[in-house]
């Protein structure tokens, strides 16, 4: 047999060099980088089978990737996996330690694995000594700080719906929570509940007091012309989205251009609760039934805090006023009216409540199982 010679390697070197170049060209990539050599959505690769891609830990990002990460995840497609389950998001933002961990912990524990997904975004400024555990390891993704009267927090949301959207194509309802969230029925009512819906639940309201200080407060006139007036509205921060209103709100530069800026007045500056009212408003009304399903009582409220229930009010009758209790609707159009056919609509549970004192987590886990798990 004849050994190669030099020239004859060089030979077929050169004719494979074209076929390397055309499969380098079409081979698909999902990494996105920002110019430095850094990958702007870590996790838009297949995460393994035996644990999610996300460090329990803020990873360091350049200020200017959110652009970037909006951008791709308003491209991913709108529909679900044939024969895939619907999944939810179950979107945590906290700027410290997840006090009632281990009442999710049972609520998620008593459900397939499948039907839903969980996305942290913790301030990287505090130390959450212990990390995360449990349900929640692994589950952090790419953080900033988020303060109160700025922008940050409503970029902070936006930032979990990217992440989610990017992470599984079976996400399809995206609810925001709070550190001081519970819940307050089983994760099979909760999921029947959304899953079943073909709208979002998010609080649209109009002509609320103070509605011109808070539309005001980057400036005057400086929400025009984008943002009238009339179209500003106030809602909870707290939301339940569909897949197709997730990829609306990170797929806006026009609207969040107007919201995404200091405010001059600080004491009327709630970013987070006008934002997504607004757009949903603006953009697709019809496409929400305007209302939270996470209960809040603001009555005795401090600071523009709502109230707190603690420790000595937790008990099988809280959780069952909480749950009696209806959700406001506001009057975008298709659900202002109080005609019987409107009140018939109008039967959705509040599935969430909040703000719950951390020392009340250890009555709430003596009546988790045969309470708040109860229907």
């Amino acid at each position: 047999m004849l050994s190669p010679t030099p020239l004859s390697l060089f030979c077929a070197l050169l004719l494979c060099l074209p076929l390397a170049v055309i499969i380098t060209i079409t081979s698909p990539t999902t990494t996105v980088h920002d110019g430095s050599g850094h990958n702007l959505v870590p996790d838009l690769d297949p995460p393994p089978k035996t644990q999610q891609r996300f460090s329990s830990k803020p990873l360091p990002l350049p200020l200017h990737d959110d652009d970037s990460l909006f951008r791709v995840a308003s491209r991913v497609n709108s529909k679900l996996p044939p024969g895939s389950p619907k999944k939810i998001a179950f979107l945590f933002l906290t700027i410290s330690p997840l006090p009632f961990a281990p009442l999710w912990e049972l609520y998620f524990n008593q459900t397939p694995k499948d039907l839903f997904n969980v996305y942290v975004h913790a301030d990287p400024s505090y130390l959450y000594d212990p990390p995360f555990s449990g349900v929640f390891t692994h589950r952090v993704i790419p953080s900033k700080p988020a303060l109160r009267f700025t922008p940050t927090l409503a970029s902070a949301a936006r930032r979990l719906l990217a992440h989610a959207l990017l992470h599984d194509r079976s996400n399809y309802m995206f609810v925001l929570l709070s550190a001081s969230c519970i819940p307050i029925h089983s994760f099979d009512f909760t999921y029947k509940t959304l899953t079943r819906s073909k709208k979002s639940f998010i609080e649209i309201l109009n002509n609320e007091v103070g509605s011109y200080d808070r539309w005001a407060a980057r400036g005057k006139d400086s929400m025009l012309p984008e943002v009238t007036l009339e179209d500003f509205r106030i809602g909870s921060q707290f939301w339940s989205l569909t897949r197709k209103h997730a990829k609306l709100v990170v797929g806006d530069e026009v609207i969040w251009a107007k919201f995404n800026q200091p405010c001059v007045v600080w004491d009327t500056c709630y970013p987070e609760e006008n934002y997504f009212p607004t757009l949903i408003h603006m953009r697709d009304p019809r496409g929400a039934v305007p209302a939270t399903l996470t209960h809040v009582d603001w009555n005795g409220s401090f600071d523009g805090h709502p109230r707190m229930y603690v420790e000595s009010e937790i008990g099988p009758q809280l959780i069952s006023r909480l749950r009696k209790d209806e959700p406001r609707y506001g009057d975008d159009g298709t659900y202002g009216s109080d005609s019987p056919a409107t009140k018939q609509r109008r039967r959705f549970p509040f599935l969430f409540a909040r703000k719950f004192s951390p020392g009340s987590i250890q009555p709430l886990l003596r009546i988790a199982n045969d309470v708040v798990f109860k229907d």
